[in-house]
């Protein structure tokens, strides 16, 4: 028979790998995917493919979604995302993220900065402009993005700021060269024991159109 047969394979191929990752201080990430339990009345239907052994031995677990359509001037140019911290061993668990992936570009910058200065009054929004001190940067969150990304002296300027209020090092920006940081205080490694240290992303798969609107009116 073989039911069951892959989430057996995987437990034995866990079980080998845990050690060896712990040992050569290696992080392990596995993508995973949803699937509908049969015949669930109550409670959350959902479940990831593999069988219990890959959510025990994982340190942290992230369950990843589109939540909207990013629209400018009516094309979809990007999606914003929303992680959920599932599981976590190493920091506390349960906490969400949200940010925008772009087409073309990939997890959006500017888009991060602009949100952060927003929560921490560093950029004033009122109404659907933003303005930074006596700049205005823009009308709706997109024209602002764009705003920061045409203007970089401005965009470090900001993400200077949030860094000062966060307690972190600010990032030097080179004439023509990439970006680095000036000097980050040395992490304290955490111990998890003498099991390894990995990575599960639930990642939700875009199977059509239809899900993700009833997901972004829902939003």
């Amino acid at each position: 028979s073989h039911m069951g047969l892959q989430a057996r394979l995987m437990s034995q191929a866990l079980r080998k790998l845990s050690g060896a990752i712990s040992q050569s201080n290696t992080a392990m990430i596995f993508t995973n995917q949803l699937r509908q339990k049969i015949g669930v009345m109550f409670g959350n239907p959902e479940t990831t493919t593999g069988g219990m052994a890959l959510k025990f031995y994982a340190s942290v677990r992230l369950d990843v979604r589109r939540i909207q359509s990013l629209k400018h001037q009516g094309a979809v140019i990007g999606n914003r995302t929303r992680v959920t911290v599932k599981k976590n061993k190493v920091a506390p668990p349960f906490r969400q993220a949200e940010f925008d992936i772009m087409y073309n570009e990939g997890i959006s910058r500017s888009g991060d900065v602009l949100d952060l200065a927003v929560e921490h009054e560093i950029v004033s929004k009122r109404g659907a402009f933003y303005s930074f001190g006596d700049t205005r940067l823009g009308q709706g969150r997109e024209n602002a993005k764009i705003f920061l990304q045409e203007n970089q002296d401005m965009f470090w300027q900001i993400d200077g700021l949030l860094r000062d209020q966060a307690g972190l090092a600010r990032t030097l920006v080179p004439e023509g060269g990439e970006s680095k940081i000036v000097a980050m205080p040395t992490a304290t490694p955490v111990k998890t024991g003498k099991r390894a240290s990995m990575a599960v992303v639930e990642d939700v798969i875009d199977d059509g159109d239809e899900d993700f609107d009833e997901m972004d009116e829902a939003a």
